[in-house]
């Protein structure tokens, strides 16, 4: 845009990539529909395909991939889990190393071991390399550029699908191709209204405005786009054209597992879980309305249910959209010691655990201590690294598995994440022992293997939904929203676990202030080509 500068390279990439998939993806450009790609049915489900995969997903789709980060799963959703104290990460592409990086952490002693560039360290390094000409080294920018080439994407589709000749019952096939587009587009729009200050609705390929509108607006627009693709879904009465479309959308290798091909039903709680997601992650626990409850309770016993499929993603030997070794944030902390790969866990995602879980015995290895770039505040120091494939607990879930086709990427909702939501409303709607049940049944479908919670007070099961949301959801780049929506940003970490620099003392009460923005500015890659217009809203967080 002027946003098409940041994003026309991406579109030029594509073309390597879908080579290796002609078999499914059997178009000549997917970003620049011809009669001869996108005027025949296996044109435009090729373009609806590979467009929005590639664009929204992988390195093609950013400019500035640099071998560590680029790719959304492993790269835009490690910036979530390093400020969500999931993952921290030592190497120093794109500022990783200082994103989780504390202002200042305070050890059991009283000793304070502050970030050398506090007070708000990572506020004033966000501000100081939000500039055009930091290119990839501004972590702002892969988030934006990549949903905004996946909105470009969807809105090819958009336009060429009335222009497609297509066998059979085309209203069907029509109506399931714009639900996908609506589907990604609302996707998209959640994703820049739940990270950045003010974001733009860009409806026209190949286009774009200087009319910034704040993240509220970008919400509101996210869930019209569901809302579009929900009322179409609700008006398809040929389920097989309908099967056969979507069939073909979704890669063959990922239609394993979570990965099936949907019904229509079952897609629509995929929407209804991710309009929940927008409630939730969005509106601050503290001021969170009893309506907002009520509706996030509608919403989520209408999502996402244990059986459903949720869209997910796998790997293949070619890594034509996911490399296995790197598919994920979790495929990148698997390690022979506690230095793991590319992030490295978090001694408090550990702590959360409840004794006796069988997660963490089946994915985590402990290991001696590694003493990492302790001078940004002893948060990088750790014991653990994940076991790829895990360890062989039967029945027990698995967070990473590198073998090609042995992934499970959740790539937009989950039950577990739908079920957790519920549990939520239902604690703050007075449910209290309905959210336990929720919580427990979380646990039943992952194989904790722990005991049913007991306890009937607010505090105690509120305190177990932080818990399972950490450990549940973990390197499914949910965990910085929490983070900002409790507080914890501002108001830090207390009797939180810490390795000292001296790698010996292991401290048990530490407070760790965290300081992190928590919704990122407009990008300068993007204002240095696309000014905001006046009348827009503002593109900088007042913090």
């Amino acid at each position: 845009m002027k946003k098409i500068k940041i994003t026309a390279l991406s579109l030029l990439l594509m073309g390597g990539m879908l080579t290796s998939c002609k078999d499914q993806l059997d178009i000549q450009n997917p970003n620049q529909p011809t009669p001869a790609s996108a005027a025949t049915e296996t044109g435009v489900v090729g373009l609806a395909q590979g467009a929005i995969y590639v664009n929204g997903f992988t390195s093609s789709g950013d400019k500035y991939y640099d071998g560590v980060v680029g790719a959304f799963y492993n790269g835009v959703v490690g910036f979530h889990e390093m400020m969500g104290d999931v993952v921290a990460a030592e190497a120093a592409n794109t500022y990783m190393n200082n994103l989780s990086a504390p202002n200042e952490v305070i050890l059991d002693d009283g000793t304070k071991v502050a970030n050398p560039n506090s007070p708000s360290a990572q506020i004033t390094l966000l501000r100081a390399i939000n500039v055009n000409a930091q290119q990839g080294g501004n972590p702002g920018f892969h988030e934006w550029a990549m949903m905004y080439g996946l909105n470009n994407a969807a809105n090819s589709v958009l336009e060429v699908v009335g222009k497609t000749t297509f066998s059979g019952d085309a209203a069907t096939k029509q109506n399931t191709l714009k639900a996908w587009a609506y589907f990604w587009k609302g996707f998209a729009y959640s994703r820049i209204g739940s990270m950045y200050y003010a974001g733009l609705i860009n409806n026209t390929s190949g286009s774009t405005n200087g009319n910034y509108v704040s993240k509220e607006k970008v919400i509101e627009e996210a869930n019209a786009n569901f809302d579009k693709a929900a009322a179409l879904l609700n008006g398809i009465t040929n389920t097989a054209e309908y099967t056969t479309i979507l069939t073909a959308l979704i890669p063959s290798y990922f239609q394993t597992g979570k990965g099936a091909v949907p019904t229509p039903a079952q897609w629509i709680k995929n929407l209804n879980t991710l309009k929940a997601r927008n409630i939730v992650v969005n509106t601050p626990a503290a001021s969170i309305t009893a309506a907002q409850w009520g509706t996030v309770l509608t919403l989520t016993n209408a999502g996402v249910g244990s059986s459903d499929p949720v869209f997910a993603g796998n790997t293949n030997s070619t890594g034509d959209i996911f490399s296995p070794l790197s598919y994920s944030v979790a495929a990148r902390c698997v390690g022979a010691n506690a230095a793991g790969g590319t992030y490295k866990i978090s001694e408090r995602l550990i702590q959360d655990f409840n004794a006796g879980d069988k997660r963490l015995a089946n994915n985590f290895n402990q290991f001696a201590v590694w003493v990492g770039n302790s001078d940004r505040g002893n948060a990088f120091n750790t014991r653990w690294a994940l076991k790829d494939g895990g360890n062989g607990l039967a029945g027990v879930m698995v967070y990473t598995n590198r073998t090609a086709g042995q992934a499970e990427l959740y790539m937009v909702g989950s039950y577990e994440e739908n079920e957790l939501m519920k549990a939520e409303a239902k604690l703050y709607t007075g449910d209290i022992a309905g959210a336990a049940a929720s919580i427990d049944n979380v646990r039943k479908y992952q194989g904790a293997g722990l005991a049913a919670i007991t306890a009937t007070d607010l505090a105690t099961v509120k305190e177990e939904l932080r818990k399972e949301r950490r450990v549940a959801l973990a390197f499914r780049g949910l965990a910085f929203y929490d983070a900002r929506r409790w507080g914890v940003l501002d108001s830090g970490r207390k009797n939180a676990v810490v390795i000292s620099k001296d790698g010996k003392t292991i401290n048990t009460k530490a407070t760790i202030n965290y300081g992190y923005l928590d919704y990122w500015d407009v990008p300068d890659n993007e204002l240095a080509y696309n000014p905001a217009a006046a009348g827009s809203a503002a593109i900088k967080n007042p913090k």
